[in-house]
């Protein structure tokens, strides 16, 4: 089934029905459904290797037999079947018997009806979605992929899916970051604020095709390579499912907020050897949790916080990426300021890749970076590069997105660096600076950015939003430098 024709099946049936209200509610709606199929189909594959597994959904509630339609007049549909969804089929999958000992692979089944609704009024259609998504065929390899890409592009096709905090972050720039990382068997990859999934998924394809440890080793070290945390529930569902659908029976994947726990109780036991992060941007977090960091860290941003959680929660010898809005690189706010002399003092900050404004489109027009450190040493010095749009892109877009060859050219430079002028020979495009360097500017990383030619035009609120940080910044090293002047001054005043 072609994927673009499958979805746009599902949200032609779902606009008939008048329970559903909106781009979220099609999301959750769905992704009941398709978990109810892909879980059936893994329930039989787990059968066929253990001879006494049981399943946690009752006989007569598991997919195959009641959500089958054999074209025999047997099926449930209508309001039959809106009786045995709503008054059967959810309060007992939402009570099932739960208890520590549970496996995770079969917890998750509660964990899903417990943050999900059925929204849909009319039987006759949710019959007719249940028999679209019973075309797809589980069993295949190529239907596997096919129904683990269901989840992007459903994200992707729905503009407003990002106001409901399903953010999406492109394949390209998750597989990009990961193959930069290079995450061995062995290593787990932690990603505080996971979504659905992104980083996770890439970390496990890479790992796929390594070729130098057994499928017996490979199976051992599966569950093992990645960790993930989600506060909002819809897109911690779809992490787990996607995991489940990457052959990962157990993922280490938790339901909460990352940042409600003191940052500086973390053991070493509880720190990763590799971190990869795409924290919210131009959240709030509430008192109580910026209460968990440190005075000098307590920022009101919630990326902020997340870079600091990074930074307590790196190993030693560790490495780390994470992307950051442009408001950090120039931002000069206590918060900001510190994170940034830390980066610079306890670990090596070696590079910085800019990345263009549509990367995140129809989410966000605002430009991005990627922080690449480890915990092997301070710094030196910082690299930092320019991701260009290809030529033959203006910017970006749901049918346009970007794709891993579009950092092709980084890539080259990764392995080869040096530097690279612009057509001016004024400005860079790649170029190294010193800590020195960085410290003389105020530790202001706004380096080898885009000329103003080429910035897309961002809406009225995101405008309002860079106006205000770079005025904050700005104002914040004018009083940096009148209280060094007013302290020379004073010096001055009492050696006379």
């Amino acid at each position: 089934m072609n994927l673009g024709n499958f979805v746009k099946k599902i949200q032609n049936i779902m606009r008939g029905d008048s329970g559903i209200n909106g781009d979220a509610q099609r999301i959750e709606q769905l992704t009941w459904i398709l978990f109810l199929k892909f879980y059936d189909a893994k329930e039989d594959e787990w059968e066929v290797y253990d001879d006494e597994y049981q399943s946690i959904i009752p006989e007569n509630l598991r997919w195959k037999n009641w959500a089958i339609d054999n074209q025999d007049g047997k099926a449930f549909t209508g309001a039959e079947l809106l009786d045995f969804v709503n008054n059967e089929l959810f309060p007992t999958l939402k009570n099932l018997p739960v208890t520590n000992m549970t496996p995770k692979k079969k917890a998750i089944v509660r964990e899903v009806f417990d943050e999900v609704n059925q929204y849909m009024k009319d039987g006759t259609l949710l019959r007719q979605i249940i028999n679209v998504v019973n075309e797809i065929e589980v069993e295949t390899t190529k239907d596997k992929n096919f129904f683990g890409d269901i989840y992007e592009t459903i994200l992707k096709s729905l503009q407003s899916a990002g106001n409901a905090g399903e953010f999406y972050t492109p394949r390209a720039v998750t597989d990009f970051i990961i193959e930069r990382l290079a995450p061995d068997f062995g290593e787990t990859v932690a990603d505080f604020a996971c979504g659905t999934g992104g980083f996770l998924t890439s970390t496990l394809n890479y790992l796929n095709r390594k070729e130098n440890i057994s499928a017996a080793q490979r199976e051992i070290y599966a569950n093992r390579s990645i960790f993930g945390m989600e506060k909002k529930p819809l897109p911690y569902l779809l992490a787990v499912t996607n995991m489940l659908i990457h052959d990962l029976d157990t993922p280490d994947i938790s339901h909460g907020n990352s940042l409600a726990r003191r940052i500086t109780e973390y053991a070493e036991h509880e720190k990763f050897p590799i971190i990869a992060i795409n924290p919210p941007y131009g959240g709030n977090e509430q008192a109580n949790i910026r209460n968990n960091f440190p005075a000098d860290l307590k920022s009101n941003e919630t990326a902020d916080l997340f870079i600091a959680l990074t930074l307590y929660r790196l190993k030693f010898n560790g490495r780390a990426a994470i992307i950051i809005p442009d408001g950090f690189l120039f931002g000069a706010d206590i918060p900001k300021i510190e994170l940034k002399k830390r980066l610079l003092k306890d670990f090596n900050l070696h590079t910085i890749i800019r990345l263009p404004q549509s990367v995140f489109a129809p989410y966000t027009s605002i430009t991005t970076n990627i922080l690449f450190f480890d915990r092997t040493r301070k710094t030196d010095k910082i690299w930092f590069y320019r991701v260009d749009m290809p030529k033959q892109l203006k910017h970006f877009s749901k049918t346009k997105p970007m794709l891993l060859e579009h950092f092709a050219d980084c890539v080259e430079w990764w392995d080869n660096r040096r530097e690279i002028s612009d057509a001016d020979s004024e400005t860079f495009k790649a170029k190294s600076f010193t800590v020195d360097e960085i410290v003389a500017r105020g530790y202001d990383l706004d380096l080898c950015g885009y000329p103003s030619t080429d910035e897309e035009i961002l809406s009225p609120a995101e405008t309002i939003k860079i106006f205000r940080e770079r005025r904050d910044a700005l104002d914040s090293k004018i009083n940096a430098r009148l209280e060094k002047l007013s302290a020379l001054l004073q010096n001055q005043h009492e050696e006379e």
